[in-house]
């Protein structure tokens, strides 16, 4: 992962771009990844040039068409891409034909090329500079290690990005995150083996914040999931929505429910992020802190379920959608960070469930956890 982003922040220095891609729940990561290098989330890091290619459904569907489905990714890295860019292809196992027609199209086009695959990852790790395997045939499992995976790729291209010597550490900055690095001079055998093993020290701390919170909230998760799964019986559709990356894990709830892996029951869900066109126009005209509160009293119907997410738990946008859906009778779930924030003072709430930290990334990785277990929970209770 060091010599991974260590090569990034070569190419970002450089000038080039990082070309994001996958389908299905993985498009909802390409997102997230996008989001990440173009609005970090520590103030004062660089905002780096990073475009999801999974975002535009008329460039998708009209490749599809054209071209055939397999080709949307290699259309356009080949049409987009240049030769000092990125290329990152993430898939939930490593048989998904457009990611491996799309990296090995940038791959041949001089791009550096970056996988994050699941099942065993063969035949991705032949054809890519780096590759990332999560040995799981369970899609959940391998999704929640490439959010731990793509966000310390963040965190260290930054690291690389700032030449670390003779920087002071900064309160909240990534040199704070990694102070082993800074104040003094490294050779570069040292920085890789110093970031490597801080990088096994993150991942067993999201580990331990997991447990923590399955073992704090395993009961009021299986009580809200036999709630949900009362009103899908019902009729009832879910409706998720959140800001910047909680909006592309509002998207992967909706696609976890929607189109399930294996013979898993379909739930009907849709995301408040996803027209662009309903976004903007309220944004523009009615102002960005009714953007969901709006859409629920449209689309809504009493015994529907509105599920929202910040990692703050104080997005105003999202409190307010809150206060509309309890209004107009839905079953109201949070998932937030922060041990709560103002989501914590919701009467509107039926369920919340905090994950007890402040770090962003290690909340989204829990938050996602989290989400999993409920869908999983849900379809118990609806097969019972």
């Amino acid at each position: 992962m060091a010599a991974a982003c260590r090569d990034m922040a070569a190419r970002f220095q450089a000038g080039g771009r990082l070309l994001v891609f996958g389908t299905g729940g993985a498009a909802t990561d390409a997102e997230h990844v996008a989001v990440e290098f173009v609005h970090p989330v520590i103030v004062g890091k660089r905002a780096l040039p990073a475009l999801s290619l999974a975002s535009d459904s008329a460039l998708l569907t009209g490749v599809a068409a054209a071209q055939g489905p397999d080709a949307i990714f290699s259309h356009e890295l080949l049409t987009l891409g240049r030769r000092g860019d990125i290329a990152m292809g993430l898939s939930g196992g490593d048989d998904d034909i457009a990611v491996r027609r799309g990296l090995a199209a940038a791959r041949a086009a001089g791009m550096l090329t970056v996988a994050l695959a699941g099942g065993d990852g063969s035949r991705l790790a032949a054809e890519v500079d780096h590759t990332f395997v999560t040995r799981s045939d369970d899609p959940l499992v391998v999704k929640e290690a490439h959010v731990t995976t793509y966000h310390m790729l963040w965190e260290l291209v930054h690291v690389f990005f700032d030449t670390p010597v003779g920087v002071a550490p900064e309160p909240g900055g990534v040199e704070s995150l990694y102070p082993f690095l800074y104040g003094g001079a490294h050779d570069a055998a040292e920085v890789l083996d110093s970031v490597a093993e801080s990088t096994v020290a993150k991942i067993k701390e999201v580990v331990a914040l997991r447990a923590e919170t399955g073992e704090r909230l395993a009961t009021p998760i299986a009580e809200c999931a036999r709630r949900l799964a009362a009103a899908f019986t019902a009729g009832a559709t879910l409706w998720a929505f959140g800001n910047g990356g909680s909006s592309t894990d509002a998207q992967d709830v909706v696609h976890t429910f929607l189109d399930p892996a294996g013979d898993r029951r379909p739930l009907p869900a849709l995301c408040l992020t996803s027209d662009t066109a309903i976004i903007t126009a309220l944004a523009n005209d009615a102002g960005f802190d009714v953007v969901f509160a709006r859409q629920i009293r449209a689309f809504g119907r009493p015994g529907d379920i509105a599920l929202g997410l910040s990692t703050s738990g104080g997005s105003t946008n999202v409190l307010s959608a809150f206060e509309e859906a309890k209004r107009a009778g839905l079953t109201t779930v949070g998932i937030a960070g922060y041990g709560g924030g103002l989501m914590a003072e919701l009467d509107s709430l039926d369920h919340l469930f905090a994950v007890t930290s402040s770090s962003v990334h290690r909340v989204q990785e829990v938050q996602t956890t989290i989400y999993h277990v409920l869908w999983e929970l849900v379809q118990c209770a609806l097969a019972a």
